[in-house]
């Protein structure tokens, strides 16, 4: 049986997306932490998912970085149900993706574009780019 209170894949994406945004707004960790009354440490643990975020504080930072809750948690099924069952299974969190500076920029650029046919048009040559590369790797 696995702790309740320890970490879960979830928390590592909120923690993600956490850091998304302090950077989306360019906060650096002790600015965010000051608003909230933290040190930049605990908004540090926070961002990599070792600290788990209770949903007053979800709430306290959405209003402070002034998103909806949901922002948090938006692909956060899809992220869970394309890991390998066996993950799930042992009870181990599924592995994230690891997000560099520059998908951290595309993701920012990206959230910018209010045409909702741009930006599937935009995603749909992304995936495809990336499908193809993936083939070159697999040959």
């Amino acid at each position: 049986m696995s702790d309740n209170k320890s970490p879960s894949g979830i928390d590592r994406i909120v923690g993600q997306r956490l850091r998304w945004r302090r950077r989306e707004l360019k906060l650096t960790q002790e600015q965010l932490g000051e608003k909230l009354g933290l040190t930049f440490q605990q908004v540090q643990k926070y961002e990599k998912g070792v600290n788990r975020i209770s949903a007053g504080r979800l709430f306290k930072l959405a209003d402070v970085l002034t998103v909806p809750i949901t922002y948090f948690y938006e692909g956060v099924g899809e992220l869970l149900e394309n890991q390998p069952r066996a993950v799930h299974e042992a009870g181990s969190p599924p592995a994230l993706p690891v997000i560099d500076g520059e998908a951290m920029e595309l993701v920012t650029a990206f959230q910018k574009i209010t045409d909702a046919a741009l930006r599937r048009s935009l995603l749909d040559t992304i995936r495809a780019a990336g499908a193809s590369f993936e083939k070159l790797a697999d040959s």
